[in-house]
């Protein structure tokens, strides 16, 4: 597939236009010079007939009218022109001139010149029709002079006019042709730069492409540039943790692991062999739910533009991950109980995050509470926000401390095996990616145990 040039491409959007203008400029180019030839044409017979009208007179009833010669010089030129001229008495008799000369359509009107347009021995011709007061005997009646002319001259006037106008737009669109080549070679040599800039950018040390050296039309696109540039860098940042927390969390269970595989594949006693086995199955269970527990927190971290969030129930989610819970409840003797006041309640978010959050808040609440003890989750909504509550009677986690166990891999009981020092971390980056909040505390009720408070925006 061919690739379009941008410097092609807007060189005809210019181009285009200027060329469709040249024949429209032609056209008025050459109506002004014809417009304009008229217009000597018709003043030359103007001042013609004039000078011929000013000398006709009547002495003792006998109209006179000699040619001047002036009246007939004013067409001299290179190629003159046949000149035919024609002067009438007010009875409409000749006085002199060539009897078949053109004849006005109508007859002038006061003494104002009348032009048009005729014919002499089958040649076209332009003339002028010029009413003359005669003073005689018989009182002041109007003569008729008509000085007409062929029209070489005029149409010589036109293509000298039209031609050098022509010209001139020719040459015009030529000029800015180059000129718009030349623009667009120094326009498109700032892309060019902001290109090389883009090659040369260390990801280690990266500039920002949108400066004030920049123009107003690319800051836009070196904008758009460095917030890709800041997503991708987050999303590479996010891989390289991913995979240094499973390396460094996967090795010593797999170490683990193949030890115990190892340890069954020696054991001659099918007891022994099968309590190597289970103690293999508990290793990937945790392993399970530790790769479970870093692919959440990768899921998470990519934040609130990343996530595709969707209109869900809140409470049906909450319920769903607390029926999952409530075989642990049972293992462990632990009451757990959800309170809520709404049958529903419409939520914006990314269901499976929001079931982690629950997850690990109430599995960690199941875990520190004692045998006999209680954990209450509470849902309710008001003045602009959801608020999650989970509270335990297990206890509790020093207010000195209640900052740390969000840092991964933080446990506070390191002689359980089960925790993976990850589920805070993953609740805390779930929430952030919901516009949320969250805060420990100790019990409402003052009792020991530990309270655990989310809030959401209503809007998130």
């Amino acid at each position: 597939m061919r690739r379009a040039s941008l410097r092609t491409e807007l060189l005809l959007r210019l181009g285009v236009p200027l060329a469709a203008l040249v024949p429209f400029n032609v056209g008025t180019t050459y109506l002004d010079a014809r417009s304009t030839a008229d217009l000597v044409q018709d003043r030359t017979l103007t001042a013609s007939a004039r000078v011929i009208a000013e000398r006709i007179q009547s002495i003792d009833d006998v109209i006179e009218a000699p040619i001047p010669p002036a009246a007939l010089e004013m067409f001299v030129s290179d190629e003159p022109d046949r000149v035919v001229y024609r002067v009438l008495d007010p009875d409409g008799d000749l006085i002199t001139g060539y009897a078949d000369g053109p004849m006005p359509p109508t007859p002038p009107k006061g003494l104002a010149p009348m032009h048009f347009d005729g014919m002499f021995q089958g040649r076209p011709v332009r003339a002028v029709a010029l009413a003359q007061p005669i003073v005689s005997a018989a009182g002041t009646r109007n003569g008729l002079v008509v000085v007409g002319s062929t029209l070489r001259n005029h149409d010589r006037l036109v293509s000298e006019l039209w031609l050098k106008a022509l010209r001139d737009q020719v040459l015009l669109v030529a000029a800015a042709c180059v000129l718009a080549v030349y623009g667009l070679t120094r326009g498109l040599a700032r892309l060019t730069r902001l290109r090389d800039r883009v090659l040369a950018r260390d990801p280690e040390r990266p500039d920002r492409l949108a400066d004030e050296a920049l123009p107003n039309e690319l800051r836009p696109l070196a904008t758009a540039l460095d917030d890709a540039f800041v997503r991708i860098e987050g999303d590479v940042a996010i891989q390289r943790r991913f995979v240094a927390n499973a390396a460094h969390q996967l090795r010593t269970p797999l170490t683990i692991l193949k030890t115990q595989a190892n340890v069954g594949l020696a054991e001659a006693s099918p007891e022994a062999a099968r309590e190597a086995l289970r103690a293999v199955d508990r290793s990937v269970g945790a392993m399970n739910r530790l790769v479970n527990q870093l692919l959440s927190l990768a899921r998470a971290e990519r934040g609130t533009d990343a996530l595709r969030k969707a209109p869900l129930d809140l409470v049906a989610v909450l319920r769903g991950r607390l029926d999952d819970l409530a075989p642990l409840a049972l293992e462990r003797g632990v009451d757990l109980a959800f309170e809520t006041e709404a049958t529903a309640l419409p939520f914006v978010g990314h269901e499976t995050l929001l079931g982690e959050i629950v997850v690990n808040l109430v599995e960690n609440a199941l875990r520190h509470a004692p045998e006999g003890g209680e954990v209450v989750v509470r849902l309710t909504s008001g003045d602009g926000a959801i608020e999650l509550t989970v509270e335990d009677t297990g206890p509790g986690i020093p207010e000195a401390e209640r900052e740390q166990v969000f840092e991964r891999f933080h446990r506070l009981d390191r002689s359980d095996p089960s925790g993976t020092g990850l589920g805070l971390s993953v609740v805390r980056e779930a929430i952030a990616a919901h516009d949320g909040t969250i805060a420990l505390g100790p019990r409402a009720d003052g009792r020991s145990g530990l309270r655990v408070m989310v809030r959401f925006p209503v809007s998130a």
